[in-house]
């Protein structure tokens, strides 16, 4: 057992000796019934509207911000998650909560509209939906809570978390820090609280629950289907399977680099992530020798060996999910081969058919496609993408060419010349988003997508010009 696979375990069990059963009540913030936690957060949601300026609540998010950035905290959440799931990468996931905390916008992200005519003066504001049932995935589970907390209770907003079924102890774990801090500086308590018990049958009482007034699922079809069924205000994370495109005029040293560290990012879990390569023919041998030359990446060449990793990954045609999120060794060894401890990616050259192409994989298993030219490439990327409208990436110098493909793939989320995680915020001048709401059109959420606009009318006053 390595150094790595020792700290995994003995963090896990001391946190999950502290937790104790999964099903029981440990804290303030997790309960077994529906009912007890939506009004233990409608309470504390109507307390923190109404009882605490604007100042307070910037005052509390900063300071809870700044618990949480703890490093013994990040690294005992990120290394329980991935031992709880099983999947992922530790070093990614530290990456991704610093992420979460430091970038997900908060209060100081609203503006308020205002407009004035000869008739008077018009407000625009926003203002809190009230309590939000908020449906996290096991791909994501610790990010997914901060970034989602910290934009809801932003606009005025409770939250009662479902955990994903797979990531139970991990969230709940992340939810008691999260209560513990916004306590310790102020906040009601019960602002954010959790389902210790996420079952399908309890997630219809949730979101059919008359103190919830707005539903943010995250997950897979079913659980999407349901929250967009429910008749209230939703926000509906899709399906994603981002193509890369790498044209003729792309610096091909860097997109070799940026295409292997998005792709690789936590084993390929982030839906926005690099999920299949087509790379102009002319180009295309000098980006796989750059993507080679550092040994992060081994190229599976044999038929024989490509077809044994397709038995292994893919059941009745769609990806295996006991593979999913896994290391490139573990993964490889299921078919008898062994590859140094440095490797990020399992790089495969193969037609556009090919199920690793058209299947979103979230395995750290990279196919490339050999195109013509760019139009070839755009419409490869086109079929790839499904008309999903998530994420796609282009590598080119070609201005005509980033631009023609923005305007195709019509994605939520369009990326150049940066690894995918640019756009969440990584290395990209933006905010964090780990809810990409492409189903019902929000895009990256801020606090601006969990609150409603209000209008305030003054008619005849306050025209000052």
């Amino acid at each position: 057992m390595t150094t790595q696979e020792t700290l995994v375990k003995n963090v896990t069990r001391k946190v999950l000796e502290k937790l104790g059963s999964a099903g029981g009540s440990d804290t303030e913030s997790a309960y077994e019934s529906v009912d007890e936690a939506a009004e233990t957060a409608v309470k504390a949601q109507r307390a923190w509207q109404w009882d605490f300026l604007l100042e307070e609540r910037i005052r509390i998010i900063n300071n809870m911000r700044a618990e949480l950035l703890d490093d013994k905290i990040i690294e005992e959440l990120s290394v329980m998650a991935m031992e709880e799931t099983g999947m992922g990468r530790a070093d990614d996931k530290i990456i991704k909560k610093r992420l979460s905390i430091e970038k997900t916008p908060g209060p100081e992200f609203f503006r308020v509209n205002a407009i004035t005519g000869d008739h008077g003066l018009a407000l625009e504001e926003l203002s809190p939906f009230g309590v939000i049932a908020s449906i996290t995935p096991s791909t994501n589970p610790v990010a997914s809570v901060f970034n989602n907390t910290i934009c809801m209770i932003s606009g005025g907003n409770g939250v009662v978390f479902a955990p994903h079924p797979g990531a139970i102890a991990s969230t709940r774990k992340t939810i008691e820090y999260v209560g513990r801090a916004l306590e310790k500086h102020g906040a009601p308590r019960g602002l954010v609280v959790t389902l210790t018990k996420p079952s399908m049958e309890n997630l219809k009482l949730l979101m059919a629950h008359k103190s919830i007034r707005m539903i943010s699922a995250t997950g897979g079809p079913a659980v999407v289907k349901a929250a967009l069924s429910s008749g209230k205000p939703a926000i509906g994370a899709g399906p994603g399977n981002p193509p890369v495109l790498v044209d003729e005029t792309a610096n091909l040293r860097k997109a070799a680099r940026d295409v292997m560290l998005g792709c690789s990012f936590d084993n390929n879990l982030t839906c926005t992530a690099e999920k299949e390569l087509f790379a102009v023919n002319c180009v295309a041998d000098e980006l796989k020798k750059y993507m080679l030359e550092d040994g992060l990446v081994f190229e599976l060449k044999h038929r024989e060996d490509i077809e044994k990793l397709m038995s292994v990954t893919l059941k009745d045609g769609a990806p295996d999910k006991s593979m999913v999120g896994k290391n490139p060794q573990y993964i490889l060894s299921k078919i008898g081969i062994k590859i140094p401890e440095n490797v990020r990616i399992i790089l495969i050259e193969t037609s556009e058919n090919h199920p690793f192409v058209q299947e979103e994989m979230l395995m750290p298993i990279l196919p490339m496609v050999r195109v013509a030219d760019f139009k070839e490439g755009l419409a490869a990327s086109l079929r790839a993408e499904h008309g999903y409208r998530h994420s796609a990436l282009i590598h080119s110098t070609n201005i005509n060419h980033m631009s023609e493909m923005a305007r195709a793939m019509e994605t939520t989320i369009f990326t150049k010349n940066a690894p995918s995680f640019a756009a969440i915020g990584y290395g990209g001048d933006c905010p964090t988003a780990f809810t990409i709401a492409t189903t019902t059109g929000q895009g990256p959420t801020t606090p601006l997508s969990f609150c409603r606009t209000r209008r305030c009318v003054l008619f005849g006053s306050f025209r000052i010009v």
